[in-house]
């Protein structure tokens, strides 16, 4: 499925390295690339082989994933906490610096708990706006990072402020990575109302989303008990991004999105 994304230039401020970003841009033209959705993967799998599906059958239950970018922060180790209390699961998208190098701890917990390690680059540039090997720099230095933490290479990608294109698919297909981007998103970085944040999430969800949160903003990690139990009250299970996708493995180069 080919889409074109033309969003307006949101400029927010945050704090550490993400400097100025934010999670919606204008891009100068249109920007071409297929996506997948989680569903579509699935019966894709389905229809061709009889791979594992984990604890979780996705094609059967009703799944969201959670996700948390730009972390880990001193904020980490209380949502582990709460995840694991809850007992589900959620994809961290962490930046190398300022993040992963300065809480390793974290990054070891959150392997060691059953979470998915993924990357959001190493200082949040936006791909699509920089040369090609700066942009592989960008992804391998958070590669090399995880890894030397935690013995495990990611194999999903979610690009700043989910700018992407051709050349930064081809990059990642190099490397080995599919691109995650969501259909939920809380606003997080605008709001330390973690009423409004559950609101927001709740309002948005539906069964194949990916929600998009951040475990370095004051009023997320408060948010997510109340998240998990209304979650849960529905009938959704949360899962990572790769249980979302399985039976079906993550396609290097290809672009997820509900």
């Amino acid at each position: 499925m080919s889409i074109h994304i033309s969003t307006r230039l949101r400029r927010m401020s945050v704090s550490g390295a993400l400097g100025a970003a934010a999670l919606a841009l204008t891009l100068s033209g249109c920007t071409s690339y297929d996506t997948t959705t989680p569903k579509s993967a699935r019966d894709k799998a389905s229809s061709s082989s009889s791979g594992a599906v984990g604890a979780v059958d996705c094609r059967v239950a009703k799944c969201v994933a959670l996700t948390f970018d730009a972390g880990p922060s001193e904020n980490t180790p209380r949502l582990l906490d709460i995840l694991k209390q809850h007992n589900a699961h959620a994809t961290f998208f962490m930046l190398g610096a300022n993040h992963v190098a300065r809480y390793p701890d974290s990054v070891r917990r959150i392997a060691a708990e059953g979470h998915e390690l993924a990357n959001h680059t190493w200082s949040h540039k936006i791909l699509t706006d920089i040369e090609p090997e700066e942009a592989r720099k960008e992804i391998a230095l958070t590669q090399d990072a995880v890894a030397r933490i935690t013995g495990t290479r990611p194999v999903l990608l979610r690009p700043p402020q989910g700018r992407t294109n051709d050349k930064v698919a081809s990059i990642c297909r190099d490397l080995g990575m599919a691109e995650v981007l969501w259909s939920v998103t809380a606003k997080d970085y605008q709001t330390t109302d973690s009423a409004l944040i559950q609101k927001r999430v709740l309002d948005q969800v539906k069964p194949d989303g990916i929600i998009l949160l951040h475990d370095i903003y004051r009023g997320t990690v408060p948010a997510v008990p109340g998240i998990l139990d209304a979650l849960k009250q529905r009938g959704y299970t949360v899962v990572t991004v790769s249980q979302l996708l399985a039976p079906a493995k993550p396609v290097p180069g290809t672009v997820y999105k509900p």
